[in-house]
């Protein structure tokens, strides 16, 4: 049988969809999930961190990652654009794996500033209020179906 198999785990998935990857992307999905690994694991410390200094009556780790992680980007797509030569891995590693991992934010907002930067003004708006909206609807939507499934 050549197709998946319903007990394939991670690994094997993350194998398979490899088969006809070349080693130099191997390396690069390698790098990007060692990054998102660290940076998921300091997003939590920090939320828990923020928990125990300010409480659980506001999102305040969230909150603190994302404007930390949308200002890391903009320092480190900054060197790389005036200061720094680094590889396309390095870059993948810091970006989409460590600041990935430590917030999407930080992506989100580099992609708004891109557009922003290239005069897209309809497209970065929409971008804004479609991706906040979208999202939360789509996050009400998935609880509903959810909840209408369970009970």
């Amino acid at each position: 049988m050549t197709g998946l198999h319903l007990q394939t785990g991670p690994v094997e998935l993350l194998l398979w969809a490899c088969v006809r990857c070349s080693v130099r992307r191997m390396m690069m999905v390698f790098w990007v999930a060692l990054g998102g690994g660290i940076g998921a694991a300091a997003r939590y410390l920090v939320a828990v961190q923020a928990a125990r200094l300010f409480g659980l009556d506001f999102p305040w780790g969230t909150f603190i990652v994302n404007v930390l992680g949308s200002f890391a980007m903009g320092v480190i797509i900054a060197l790389f654009a005036h200061r720094l030569e680094a590889s396309q891995e390095v870059r993948a590693f810091l970006t989409t794996g460590i600041l990935g991992g430590f917030t999407t934010f930080s992506a989100f907002s580099l992609d708004f500033v891109f557009l922003a930067e290239r005069k897209a003004v309809a497209a970065a708006g929409f971008y804004v209020l479609g991706s906040v909206g979208f999202s939360i609807l789509a996050l009400f939507a998935g609880l509903w179906m959810i909840r209408a499934v369970v009970q």
